[in-house]
């Protein structure tokens, strides 16, 4: 049974960085399309940046720039390194995996994946 768990989450002041992890369990598929959401309040959950099989990345305007997403293939964890962070970047953020890499981009919408997390509280604090 696959099983995604996040971490890294916490308060930062604006301008800060934090990198979140996702943890990976069971995944034993050779392709995939991972990717970080993020649901702020109020808000729609909205796609932050995605990587599949290969390397291929994509980002949401939003956060080009400032966020980078990896993937550890020794240890399968995905990370998300967010930088020069913002208020509006104060969400609940989550990661997803999905066996197949096609349509493999931030416009996915999240319940296409077939594992997801639980998410981390990323509050940016002005």
């Amino acid at each position: 049974q696959v099983q995604l768990a996040e971490s890294g989450g916490g308060s930062v002041q604006a301008g800060g960085s934090l990198r979140l992890s996702c943890a990976t369990s069971g995944y034993t598929y050779r392709s995939y399309c991972m990717g970080w959401y993020r649901e702020a309040p109020g808000k729609e959950r909205e796609g932050v940046a995605t990587i599949q099989t290969h390397g291929r990345t994509s980002y949401s305007e939003s956060v080009k720039g400032r966020f980078t997403i990896s993937l550890d293939n020794t240890n399968n964890s995905l990370y998300l390194q967010m930088n020069s962070l913002k208020p509006e970047d104060t969400a609940i953020y989550y990661c997803a995996a999905h066996h197949v890499d096609w349509s493999c981009d931030i416009f996915r919408l999240w319940k296409t994946y077939e594992f997801r997390g639980q998410g981390t509280q990323v509050t940016v604090s002005s």
